[in-house]
């Protein structure tokens, strides 16, 4: 029985050595667990932006973690978010120890990231008209924005616009088609009855042999024939913060608003400073200020000069043709006569004119509310105008100039108060302050009408010349020619002074026009 009891004993010893054995032995295979070798690092404890997040095996797991968990962040919408998002990695070797699986690791990675968001940024198009630029949340908003400038004119909606790649540009940059609906279905359906070959070649031979006949008006569609912008659009992509997107309404209000843009205006015949200013909405001073080249209201301009001036245009421009009809009177054109006999300042109104009437069909050029441009397609008279006939001269007229260098402006042409007694109000030439003595030169060649004294004039000198004009210089302190003598531009006639009704040493120049005087200032090159 001793015996017995013995070896029960060291039975139950055996079997608790072999149960912890396989305890031992099992857990050497379980997932979650180190295997027991000195190779080094064996285990890592991860740490995102300073927080532990768990341990994982080996530093490749690690980083497939953050991955997922950026992934999570990102999510699948059009948002790009920025986190900061620094890992360390802390390893040590152990012989068994605990591991956390990925997917926990990853949540507790996300819980991180989303406290660590920087910032969110949205898909967004940044719109480039010119050097105006506008960001907007999404392209239906580009396209709206873009409508909102065509639909202006295209009342029976019959146009789309399009974002397309622009060809000319070697990145991902969008410009803008608009095409009307009908073309835009025309350009997706097939033509499967299209005519090939012989019937194509056919086809061209009659339509070169049948005659043109002529359109009646009721042929003419009128209305909107073409539409296209006048200002060049770039719309991009871009990543923004909601705080840089424009809204929509505060975009188009923007974008269709006028705004006051320069242009460059060539002077024409018959044009004024004030004429400028007045149809441009423009005051003389505004019109000045805006001009160098212009130094005051008086200042002379010519034909072929170009001068700054402002008009009312939008940011996004429209340029559209318009098939249009209408009856109007009309004027014919002016028919000239020249006669080599008169100067160009010379003309004589042979005949009256007497306007005509017509119906017309015409295609009518415009940019936004401007027209810029018109083309007759069909014309048909009531009844004819009587045009002007106009007899003009072809000779150059003679050229004036400054009778003296130098010298101070001090009196202008017309109204003034009375600068000395017996002086007059209104002032019939202009004063140039200068000392006595200095050379007074004929403005333009002529004939010597008067030298001599000419009462309130002092010494003076009046010259006709070629064209019927006849220019005086008073307040003389000698007369260096005479009476019937010809002079030529430039020669020297007199020396300056201070005789006659005088306030001081100067010369006094008048232009007279027809027996009137007129402003020097406007005829002196």
């Amino acid at each position: 029985m001793l015996k017995f009891t013995k070896y029960y004993k060291r039975l139950r010893i055996r079997k608790i050595k072999v149960a912890v054995l396989a305890v031992i032995v099992s857990i050497f295979f379980m997932p979650g667990y180190i295997k027991i070798e000195s190779t080094g690092d064996n285990m890592f404890t991860v740490v995102l932006n300073g927080e532990t997040v768990g341990e994982v095996g080996d530093r490749k797991t690690a980083e497939e973690c953050l991955r997922q968990a950026r992934k999570i962040m990102a999510g699948d919408g059009e948002e790009l978010v920025l986190i900061d998002s620094n890992m360390e990695l802390e390893g040590k070797e152990v012989f068994w120890g605990h591991i956390d699986g990925e997917e926990a690791v990853t949540e507790r990675m996300v819980d991180v990231l989303e406290r660590n968001v920087k910032q969110t940024l949205h898909r967004s198009y940044t719109v480039k008209i010119n050097e105006y630029t506008v960001n907007l949340a999404s392209k239906d908003e580009v396209l709206e924005l873009l409508h909102s400038s065509v639909d202006k004119y295209d009342i029976r909606k019959e146009y789309d616009v399009e974002l397309v790649l622009d060809p000319a540009r070697e990145l991902n940059v969008l410009t803008t088609n608009i095409m009307t609906k009908e073309e835009k279905k025309g350009e997706e359906e097939v033509d499967v009855f299209a005519p090939v070959g012989i019937y194509a070649t056919l086809d061209e031979m009659f339509d070169a042999v049948e005659p043109a006949k002529e359109k009646e008006f009721s042929d003419y569609e009128l209305g909107l024939i073409s539409l296209e912008f006048g200002d060049d659009i770039e719309v991009v992509e871009s990543y923004l913060a909601e705080e840089e997107l424009t809204p929509l309404p505060d975009a188009i209000q923007e974008v269709t608003k006028d705004q006051e843009k320069n242009q460059i205006y060539e002077v024409v015949a018959g044009d004024s400073l004030s004429k400028i200013a007045l149809e441009n909405n423009l005051t003389i001073e505004r019109l000045v200020e805006m001009n160098e080249s212009i130094e005051s209201e008086n200042s002379m301009i010519r034909v072929g000069d170009e001068i700054i001036v402002t008009v009312p245009e939008p940011e996004l421009s429209v340029e559209r043709k318009e098939m249009m009809y209408y009856e109007e009177d009309y004027e014919a054109e002016i028919i000239y006569v020249d006669n080599d006999n008169w100067y160009t300042t010379e003309t004589k109104t042979l005949q009256e004119p007497s306007a005509g009437h017509r119906k017309v069909v015409a295609e009518v050029s415009y940019r936004d509310r401007t027209e810029t441009g018109r083309e007759i397609l069909k014309e048909e008279v009531t009844y004819e105008a009587v045009p002007k006939i106009v007899e003009r001269g072809t000779k150059i007229p003679p050229t004036y100039i400054k009778p003296i260098s130098g010298g101070r402006l001090t009196s202008n042409f017309g109204r003034r108060s009375r600068p000395t007694r017996g002086a007059s109000s209104y002032h019939k030439g202009i004063d140039w302050a200068t000392p006595v003595g200095t050379a007074v030169m004929a403005s333009s060649a002529g004939t010597v009408a008067k030298a001599g004294w000419g009462s309130g004039y002092g010494y003076v000198v009046y010259i006709n010349h070629a064209d019927g004009r006849q220019t005086r210089y008073g307040h003389l302190s000698k007369v260096l020619v005479s009476q019937g003598q010809s002079v030529s531009q430039g020669q020297k006639i007199a020396l300056s002074g201070n005789t006659g009704i005088s306030t001081g040493p100067h010369v006094h120049f008048e232009i007279l026009i027809n027996g009137s005087q007129v402003n020097p200032l406007k005829y002196l090159n």
